[in-house]
């Protein structure tokens, strides 16, 4: 999964850097690094299960903790950057990312685990968008940029396949832990290079938003909480109950405060557009749908078809391997093809991937009942991403662009924990109340239940892209303009799956 960001404010100017090679190299790893922090873990879930006894629905954590930690604070990390200067903010998120990454491979137990992998996406949300504006920086405006976006967004779409086989690589011949201490030699010499080849930047006036991120982020989690809580408290739980309504408060708390502050974290005047607020909608719900599907698939893969880490890892790249040759096809044939018919298309391969996962039982085999879906769900999210992007960041003011795109990055990861949290409820009420008691079979019961869960997701993305595309209109009106090709290379790809 990928959601791309234009480039950043204050980022059209400045002064080239020495060794602009080697900078983009800094750059380059550093993004590699991020993105393969989420998929080598996803691979070596069931092993960090039993080795920290996570329960079946808490498991869910160690991808959420740091999708909502990066998510939520993304954007002030960005602000961080426009204030502090970029070169000092980019050289502390990946000291904080560092040193989380060897907490958490040290680990004892699960609470240090999680607190570990909260530290990671705080490190994370400080230095990825350092990193893109620092980029920007380096490349003038004209083909020389453009030849390092591409590079950029080829690490972005291919870093998660790269994952998964290096996560199932480590799994298998060493442990689960090296998935995280792998960060560690890499961030170090980040560091490094980053104080002999980065450049400073000038600081701007300015404050930050601590409230709003800090809201926002926490009002997230407390109903992904709730929502996780459900599946081993039920519905009519106290905790369950008070997290909702926690939640609720300060997400309410958050509307309020961006409308008085000067310098709010997200301008609220970027949902005026019925368009780009469908966009953000829509790529919450389709990100939703891929985070369920790795996660429990990843489940079923390892428990019930028993492969191991990294036959795991492998059985993935059908897909990542389709995302990643879509990232490289779709900008040409956007120039060409209305951007609605791609979605749509793309959304209904999707849903019809999503429907066949719901089939796979205690009996399936890998080739017969899951290169398919996943064939399906490569070719179809690869059609969405991009065109998506498109019309969310189309017809944003200039001094709205750096918002607008890192709304969509924020979209993503808070999308993919709120849509995991609500899936993990269904997959442990329906395990719960299994009629069996070999775990094998219970767990094909849960994962059948939170892959249904997904197809309502899946219906729902349909369901927005088709009210925001109108296809009935294309039989009686010329069609909508097409996002230019220009606009859309100009976002290169921050994260993928």
């Amino acid at each position: 999964m990928s959601a791309t960001a234009a480039a950043p404010a204050g980022a059209r100017s400045g002064t080239p850097a020495r060794r602009p090679g080697v900078v983009l190299a800094v750059i380059l790893v550093t993004q590699l690094m991020v993105i393969l922090d989420g998929t080598v873990v996803n691979i070596a879930m069931p092993h960090i299960q039993q080795a920290l006894h996570f329960s079946p629905s808490s498991l869910s954590w160690v991808q959420n903790a740091y999708a909502l930690a990066f998510g939520g604070l993304l954007l002030l990390g960005a602000r961080a950057g426009d204030l502090l200067g970029r070169r000092r903010v980019f050289m502390t998120g990946i000291s904080v990312f560092t040193l989380a990454s060897l907490l958490g491979g040290l680990a004892p137990n699960a609470e240090l685990l999680l607190a570990a992998r909260v530290l990671q996406g705080i490190g994370g949300a400080i230095a990825a968008p350092a990193a893109l504006t620092l980029l920007m920086l380096t490349y003038r405006e004209g083909p020389e940029r453009m030849k390092a976006l591409g590079y950029y967004s080829l690490v972005s779409s291919g870093g998660g396949s790269v994952g998964l086989v290096l996560g199932g690589m480590l799994t298998e011949w060493a442990s689960w832990r090296w998935g995280l201490f792998v960060n560690v030699p890499i961030g170090i010499a980040l560091v490094f290079a980053a104080r002999r080849v980065l450049t400073e930047t000038e600081p701007e006036t300015g404050r930050f938003d601590v409230a709003g991120a800090l809201t926002s982020t926490l009002g997230i989690t407390s109903l992904v909480y709730g929502f996780i809580r459900v599946a081993e408290a039920g519905w009519t739980s106290a905790e369950v109950l008070a997290s909702f309504a926690v939640g609720v408060v300060l997400l309410v708390s958050f509307v309020l405060i961006e409308r008085r502050v000067s310098h709010p974290i997200v301008p609220l005047r970027l949902f005026k557009s019925a368009a780009r607020s469908t966009s953000y909608l829509t790529m919450l719900l389709v990100v939703g749908t891929m985070f369920g599907m790795f996660f429990f698939l990843t489940q079923y893969l390892q428990g019930v078809l028993e492969l191991s880490p990294l036959a795991a890892g492998l059985a993935f790249l059908p897909m990542t391997g389709l995302l990643f040759t879509a990232s490289r096809v779709v900008p040409r044939l956007v120039a060409r093809i209305d951007g609605a018919k791609l979605m749509l298309t793309g959304s209904t391969l999707v849903a019809l991937g999503t429907v066949w996962l719901t089939r796979l039982d205690a009996h399936s085999t890998y080739l017969h009942d899951v290169v398919g879906p996943l064939l399906l769900f490569g070719g179809g999210a690869g059609m969405i991403f991009i065109p998506l992007v498109g019309r969310a960041i189309s017809g944003v003011a200039p001094e709205d662009s750096g918002a607008a795109s890192g709304m969509l990055n924020v979209v993503q990861q808070v999308g993919g924990a709120l849509g995991l949290g609500i899936l993990v409820t269904i997959f442990g009420t329906a395990s719960r109340n299994s009629t069996s008691v070999v775990p094998r079979e219970v767990l094909v019961d849960g994962v059948h239940a939170a892959f249904i869960g997904s197809l309502v997701y899946a219906g729902l993305s349909l369901a927005m892209i088709v009210i925001s595309v109108r296809p009935w209109n294309w039989f009686r009106t010329e069609p909508e303009p097409v996002e230019s090709l220009t606009q859309i290379e100009a976002a290169p790809s921050t994260t993928s799956t």
